[in-house]
This record gives structure tokens, sequence and C-alpha cells, in this order.
């Protein structure tokens, strides 16, 4: 079999399956582990796969642009939106993530002017502009990519501030890697403004169920749930309802 060849029934295989494992390629395949890794470092140059120990699971395509993620699944993330509206009490505080999704949550905010919301995100901020909620924006340096403020005055500013709720907003919800995003200074920020809310529920539109990045933000067992608009009998949400993590349907 060709390289080329090889590398489209990788793909094939990890859009069908979920995840690759390389021994187990090789000797379907019979050839070499190394041929099969060196395969899957390729691909995963490429952007078209992420690489764990022993294979590779699924790219998250939300660690796509923020021009092109505005454009990507808007429909599952407004449905995600909505659920996640049965979360916020009136008059209570919420500390709000950055990203789409999270500006999803910012268009529909029920008009409560004893709500408080607390944001890194300008485009949160300025999508709140007109809300009689009270707005606080946490300043620092600009993280482009996600349009967040991140580094060490957002860290100092966020440890000011207590909430009720925080929206999480991740690139990745796997059982095996927990929740993922792209870069190690927006995990950070998100693990510290985790810290300041009682509770912390991840915003997940479909395809970040089963994706993953390659940083860290929290484990399952860390946040309070997720809210999900992925299909019922998705896989990933039914192994992680079954290890005991909390899902919000949307």
């Amino acid at each position: 079999m060709l390289a080329a060849q090889r590398k489209e029934l990788l793909l094939d295989r990890l859009h069908a399956d979920g995840r690759l494992v390389a021994k187990d390629l090789a000797i379907e395949l019979d050839t070499s582990e190394d041929t099969i890794r060196r395969d899957l470092r390729e691909l995963a140059a490429a952007g078209l796969c992420h690489r764990v120990y022993g294979g590779a699971i699924p790219v998250a395509p939300a660690a796509a642009s923020y021009a092109h993620r505005q454009q990507l699944a808007t429909s599952s993330k407004q449905r995600v939106a909505a659920a996640c509206l049965q979360l916020i009490e009136s008059g209570s505080t919420l500390i709000l993530d950055g990203g789409t999704t999270a500006l999803e949550v910012a268009r529909v905010l029920p008009r409560d002017p004893e709500l408080t919301v607390i944001t890194h995100s300008p485009t949160i901020a300025v999508a709140l502009v007109d809300h009689p909620a009270e707005v606080f924006v946490l300043g620092g340096r600009l993280f482009k990519h996600s349009v967040v403020t991140s580094g060490a005055a957002t860290a100092e500013a966020a440890a000011l501030v207590s909430a009720d709720l925080f929206l999480l907003g991740v690139t990745g919800v796997r059982p095996d890697t927990g929740l993922t995003t792209g870069d190690a200074d927006e995990a950070a920020m998100k693990r510290t403004l985790s810290r300041r809310a009682s509770q912390t529920w991840v915003m997940a539109s479909e395809e970040k169920i089963g994706a993953a990045s390659p940083f860290p933000v929290l484990g399952l067992d860390e946040v309070t749930g997720i809210v999900s608009d992925a299909d019922h009998a998705h896989p990933v949400l039914t192994e992680l309802e079954s290890a005991g993590v909390r899902v919000l349907r949307a």
C-alpha cells in the first residue's frame, strides 16, 4: 500500500472510530509500528489529527481562527447557549469565557439588571454594551487567536473577583484527555477563572465532543458539568455519563 493510500485509510478510520491505535493498525495493515507512527506524525503536522500516546485522536476544529470559528457550527452553538440560560439565576454573578459559543450566550442573556457579568473578552463586553447587566472587563495582554486577555495582569485581576457560575469554553472534550484547548497560557487563564466561581459548566457544541487539543484545561472531575447538543447516542457523551459526569443536553 502506498503511503498516500495508507494515510487516507488512517483518516477514514479516525473519523469513523474516533481514535487510532498504532499497534493495532500495524498488525492490520501488515506494516511496522514505526511506519504508522511516522504517518501519524505527518498527519499531525498537517493539522489532520492530534497525536497521543500509542496513536492519535481527532483534532479540534475549534482550533481554527476566530473569524473561521464564527462561521463554524453556528446553530449548534446557539442551542448550547440557549441551554446555558437554565444555569443563570436572576441577580447572580457570571464569569463568561471568550469564544464564539460564549458570544452566543451574551446575545441571549436575560435582560436582568441585577445580573453581573465578568469577562476577559473584549468581544463579549462589546456585545453587552446595550444590556442592563453590570459588566466588568478583566484587562491584560490580548491573545488575538481567541480575542481574550491573558497573562499576569489578567490573572491578578481575576484573583479579585468571585462568581456564582463560570461558563467555560474549550476546544476538546474527551474522557481520556479531559478538557483541552490550543494554547498553554489560555488554558492557565481558564483554570484561574474556574477557581473564582462556585460552579463551572463547560460549553461544548457538537464539534468539540470527541476532539482534543494539545493543552489540558481541567479534568472532568473538576467541573460541575457539560452543556452539549451532541446526539443523545453519541458514544463519548454516553461514556462521560457512565463515568458520572453531569451532562445538560441542549
